[in-house]
């Protein structure tokens, strides 16, 4: 193994290939359905196999998600959308070639802001954003002497999101595909879940000497299936050909595997084996062209997203980076606060409400905040009445939260004051379990004057097992200091 301090001689260049599957209802060139889980070979159809004398016809929902994804990572839209075909033979390719954009990309430029190692802003550049077809799904384990063949994902739409070669450690690699399933996730143009295959990624890593501009030879990794095993492959990737470098050997361009179970790269092929893919024009599909109208159109259905709102919360609502990042991670979680946040000005105590609560109710629960029964509004008015000194913290976490879980409809003020937990602000009526107390515990008083002023825990207590827990806190605080402090 090479030395940490080897290693830090050199930068790791990154770029990723994110292929998102997009949830549309039929696949990109037919009426076959799109859907997961479903028995093997039954979503295909003679387009879908390539049969002789059969035509693709383009889905119009894929260049809408396609323009959605471009406009939020303010990428450029392309206006003449030419398809070509990628062709090479592979079993699980029943066309023999695969329809995708070449030389006339839906997106170009645009970016995605993450975090770097150090917590700083950075962004990263999008080379491009293309339009394609998946290709079936090979199976190998299975049947231990066959490889099978499952032709239902053949021709789903795709959209391949092609990085610039900014990224430079394992972490903004993992920062960067977090940043891109979110985003995916709030368009609603593909579920972003990896382990099922609707989003890959491939890595291509390179190492170079800090200081040089000249990039190194690069590998790329295919098929990475997780966000983690992205970090993993690409952490080992990189101090693989800093060892051979070392040595005073050199890089090859190749396609590399990886092995999640030794954490390895693997060669798959070499740049000798390497396909041409002999572009050339789709002659059965037409141009597509997008005007401007049509982009102002999609622009209007964009729902808010994970950055915008995060700058939001951190610079109008004043909430910490941390909350606004675990607000944010969810986009039904995201708007649930939002439609909250409409109905009160009390950002922080909502957001503790968020990731308290409701959070720990959910994952209870298992259910999605969308399976939330309590209304926003509902939660607003029960800050309320903690604002106001109605109740405690403690009586509307322990006490009528609860009571709203079993019964939603019930506004919390009435499941107060029907249980008797409105709070005693009566001055009067404080008085005298002030009173009572003092005179209950004379020595204790008598050690609280002489400085052991942690005794107020104890008066406070006995005021709030008096008054059953109704005792405004903050008053009865007030007045106890008042009266011992003489």
């Amino acid at each position: 193994m090479i030395s940490q301090e080897i290693v830090d001689k050199y930068e790791i260049v990154v770029g990723l290939e994110i292929h998102a599957q997009l949830q549309t209802k039929s696949k990109a060139y037919s009426s076959d359905p799109n859907e997961f889980g479903v028995d093997p070979n039954t979503n295909v159809s003679p387009i879908t196999l390539g049969h002789p004398g059969t035509l693709p016809r383009f889905n119009k929902s894929t260049l809408e998600y396609g323009v959605r994804l471009g406009l939020a990572c303010s990428s450029k839209i392309n206006y003449e959308n030419q398809f070509a075909r990628k062709n090479y033979f592979y079993a699980d390719l029943p066309k023999g070639y695969q329809i995708t954009q070449d030389k006339t990309p839906l997106c170009t430029e645009g970016f995605i802001d993450i975090e770097d190692d150090s917590k700083k802003h950075k962004r990263i550049g999008i080379t491009r954003i293309h339009m394609e077809e998946d290709s079936g799904k090979s199976i190998h384990d299975l049947d231990p002497y066959n490889t099978l063949i499952d032709l239902n994902r053949a021709g789903v739409p795709l959209l391949e999101i092609v990085s610039e070669p900014d990224i430079r450690s394992p972490q903004e690699a993992y920062n960067y595909l977090t940043e891109v399933r979110k985003l995916v996730r709030y368009l609603e143009i593909c579920d972003g879940n990896m382990e099922e295959g609707s989003m890959r990624c491939d890595a291509n890593v390179s190492v170079r000497i800090k200081g040089s501009d000249t990039f190194g030879e690069r590998t790329e990794t295919k098929n990475l299936n997780s966000i983690r095993n992205v970090y993993r492959a690409i952490e080992f990737e990189a101090k693989r050909q800093i060892e051979i470098l070392e040595n005073g050997g050199e890089i090859h361009m190749e396609t590399r595997g990886f092995d999640a179970v030794t954490g390895q790269t693997i060669s798959q092929r070499s740049k000798e084996m390497a396909h041409d893919y002999r572009y050339f024009p789709e002659p059965d599909l037409q141009v597509v062209f997008v005007d401007e109208n049509y982009i102002e159109e999609v622009k209007t259905k964009l729902p808010p997203l994970p950055n915008e709102l995060k700058e939001k919360y951190i610079n109008s609502y004043s909430l910490s980076t941390y909350d606004a990042e675990v607000i944010t991670e969810e986009k039904y979680f995201a708007l649930y606060f939002e439609e909250l946040t409409n109905s009160t000005s009390n950002y922080k105590s909502a957001a503790n409400w968020m990731m308290g609560s409701i959070k720990s109710f959910l994952n209870e629960q298992a259910i999605s905040i969308q399976e939330f029964k309590i209304k926003p509004s509902q939660i607003a008015e029960l800050i309320d009445l903690i604002d106001e000194g109605k109740v405690s913290n403690t009586i509307a976490t322990q006490k009528i939260f609860p009571a709203m879980l079993e019964n939603h409809e019930t506004n919390p003020r009435d499941i107060a004051e029907k249980n008797q937990w409105i709070q005693q602000s009566d001055t009067s009526a404080l008085d005298e379990f002030v009173n009572e107390v003092l005179e209950k515990y004379p020595e204790k008083v008598k050690e609280y004057q002489d400085g052991k002023t942690g005794l107020l825990g104890l008066f406070m207590g006995e005021i709030m097992k008096l008054s059953k827990g109704k005792a405004d806190p903050k008053l009865t605080n007030q007045l106890l200091r008042n009266k011992l402090d003489l």
